[in-house]
């Protein structure tokens, strides 16, 4: 279903419109909805209609932020308005405006982006979903915030938990103590909670419009309570719902179930009572004195949403090895992504571009920085530009001299599960020495010099307009071709890593070539590499033997069999986990998982499909009780224990 004429729709708006209908109406909601995109059309004030038939039309009108975020500014020409059927449907195809969680943060002259192509920023320090940090307790069913309060009660040690590290590039910036919540913040994560319960043991196939609408309400009652990390997650969660019920493409249930997860133990954590305001995370960053700065450029990328941001980070290390970064992100999609890479650094009056910043430095005086090390742009603040270092001067070769186990380590404890979704504070950069082997599938295989890991190197976005993967198609074409990478540890995937520029190793035979204009490395998301810029020699040289596709740690383990019951759950509900936990299944499930040494998840699943299926009724077949809470606790503390053990073997995929 294209909405593309539709213009967004304010949360609050969609959810009182389905709350005015009748019980008889919101049955028909769902079918309603269909069809409604393609019989938009656009009037020559602004406005869009949408026909239902020869008696009722619906106008939006939205407004000059291109949104319709008031309730006036939607009517219908039939009887039954504003409590029509007409009216619902017609908001309900439109796509959903971005909250508090998701605005861009303009305060400071810091544009949004996180740093990653693939990570937009939403103004948060410290970015929505954090909560999925937090455990989950398995053993404990005395409300929400029993998923927040430690590790799964399954008796085992913790699992997934990163060994202590220096801090990573994304700068050590300490921010002010969280007050505590106020009873109105409880109150809203409380009903959070349960409206995302409820959704979870929908599943898809029952999440509707009208169950997509009580998570809304949930979310705006969450902004009004200033809980802006809370409202974004609710609202990730229900544009993935609506993605998968219109099975858009690049829809993954993985996602979605990451989303769901991220969201329950949010709001778990903030119903504890025992969370700071920190939790709840802030509309604007909040930026502190710096002082006097030397930075130098690492790299930029191009950055590019979902929600048609576009725009571009650079990558600063600071003369102690601290982390920085710039970002101008902005309204303008694919275009304004590819065009920002040559655009001015709105900076102190600093006079270069990014593309110029990122192979050159600053000195900043009166600088401001946030807390995950943006720098700000505030009246204050002069900058002036200073020579660049290369890649093999120091801070910068500090970076590629480190251990790649340990800075591994140090981007597990710079970001938790899930970290580099959108909102996120971006994993750590990592900068290694690599040796090409060849191509394997879409990623190239290489291994760390010194006799090092096997690593994949894979796009950092795969937008077919943006370099990075054609880039990385010609180094495999040159195995053999020593060369230095920066990029983002992907901490999802088992030794993969994301590249964002590429250079020569110093003193290397096999290397690259590239311009003196360059000044030493090469932006993937920017810069495209030619013939000319690799060594003669290497291209088209086969590697000996087949090409091997590196550890496989995550398809090895039989984890991949609890993510699927996960999956399950999302997809079908609180219905399909009982059917799945019904006959030998679940034994079997548990059987396999204790010999391989996961006794704790296969615990975990256990108690899933016991609680899904467990309905109790009274003599008459009424339930008595028909909460989702139970269920909602024993799927999250399940998703939690999985993220954290796959986690573990990303980490040690890196050894």
């Amino acid at each position: 279903m294209s909405t593309e004429l539709l213009p967004p729709v304010a949360p609050d708006v969609l959810a009182a419109a389905v709350e005015q209908l009748s019980a008889r109406l919101r049955k028909k909601l769902d079918a309603a909805i269909t069809g409604c995109a393609d019989r938009a059309s656009a009037t020559t004030d602004g406005s869009v209609e949408v026909r239902f038939g020869e008696d009722a039309t619906v106008t939006l009108r939205p407004g000059p932020s291109g949104v319709v975020a008031h309730a006036e500014q939607v009517v219908c020409s039939c009887l039954l308005a504003p409590r029509c059927l007409h009216r619902a449907a017609a908001l309900g195809a439109a796509p959903l405006a971005d909250g508090q969680g998701d605005e861009p943060d303009v305060g400071e002259g810091a544009d949004p982006g996180t740093g990653g192509a693939d990570h937009p920023g939403t103004g948060e320090a410290d970015g929505p979903g954090a909560g999925a940090r937090g455990e989950a307790g398995a053993g404990d069913a005395h409300g929400p915030g029993a998923g927040a309060r430690g590790e799964a009660g399954t008796g085992e040690a913790p699992v997934g938990a990163a060994p202590d590290a220096a801090p990573g590039l994304t700068g050590p910036h300490a921010g002010p103590a969280p007050a505590p919540l106020t009873p109105a913040q409880l109150h809203a994560a409380t009903a959070l909670w349960s409206a995302a319960a409820e959704a979870l043991s929908a599943g898809v196939t029952a999440g509707g419009a009208v169950v997509q609408a009580e998570l809304l309400r949930a979310a705006h009652t969450a902004r009004l309570a200033a809980l802006p990390r809370a409202e974004a997650a609710a609202l990730r969660v229900v544009r993935g719902l609506r993605a998968a019920r219109e099975r858009s493409e690049g829809q993954r249930l993985g996602d979605l179930a990451d989303a769901f997860r991220e969201l329950l133990a949010g709001a778990a954590l903030l119903c504890s009572g025992s969370a700071g305001a920190g939790a709840a995370g802030s509309v604007r960053r909040a930026y502190e004195q710096g002082g006097s700065l030397r930075v130098y450029g690492l790299c930029r990328e191009p950055v590019l949403s979902a929600t048609g941001y576009g725009g571009v980070t650079t990558h600063l290390v600071g003369a102690d090895g601290a982390g920085y970064t710039v970002s101008d992100v902005r309204p303008g999609g694919l275009a304004r992504a590819k065009g920002a890479g040559a655009a001015s650094v709105a900076l102190g009056g600093a006079t270069l571009d990014h593309a110029g910043l990122a192979r050159g430095g600053l000195r900043i005086v009166g600088a401001t920085v946030s807390a995950d090390g943006r720098l700000g742009a505030g009246r204050g603040v002069s900058a002036t530009p200073l020579r660049g270092v290369d890649w093999s001067e120091e801070p910068v070769a500090a970076l590629f001299a480190r251990p790649v186990r340990e800075a591994m380590a140090a981007a597990l404890a710079d970001g938790g599960p899930g970290s580099a979704e959108p909102g996120r504070a971006p994993a750590s950069l990592l900068g290694c020495d690599v040796e090409v082997i060849g191509a394997a599938g879409d990623a190239v295989v290489v291994r760390v010099a010194a006799e090092g890991p096997l690593l994949r190197l894979r796009p950092a976005h795969p937008h077919p307009e943006l370099p990075h993967a054609a880039n990385l198609r010609r180094i495999a074409q040159h195995p053999g071709l020593v060369l230095r990478v920066l990029g983002r540890p992907d901490l999802d995937r088992a030794a993969t890593l994301r590249p964002l520029a590429v250079g020569p190793v110093p003193g290397a035979a096999a290397t690259l070539r590239l311009p003196d204009e360059w000044k030493g490395h090469a932006d993937l998301g920017y810069d495209r590499l030619q013939g000319e810029h690799f060594p003669r020699g290497t291209a088209g040289g086969a590697p000996v033997g087949p090409v091997p596709s590196g550890p496989e740690p995550l398809a090895d383990a039989p984890l991949w069999r609890v993510r699927r019951l996960l999956e399950t759950g999302v997809a079908g509900g609180r219905r399909a986990v009982a059917e799945a936990g019904r006959g030998t299944d679940t034994a079997a499930l548990v059987a396999r998982l204790t010999r391989a040494g996961l006794g704790g998840a296969g615990h975990l699943a256990r108690a899933l499909t016991t609680e899904a299926d467990r309905r109790p009724r009274d003599a008459f077949g009424r339930l008595t009780d028909a909460s989702a809470d139970g269920y909602a606790r024993a799927w999250l503390a399940s998703a939690v224990h999985l993220a954290a053990a796959e986690r573990t073997l990303v980490a040690a995929s890196w050894s």
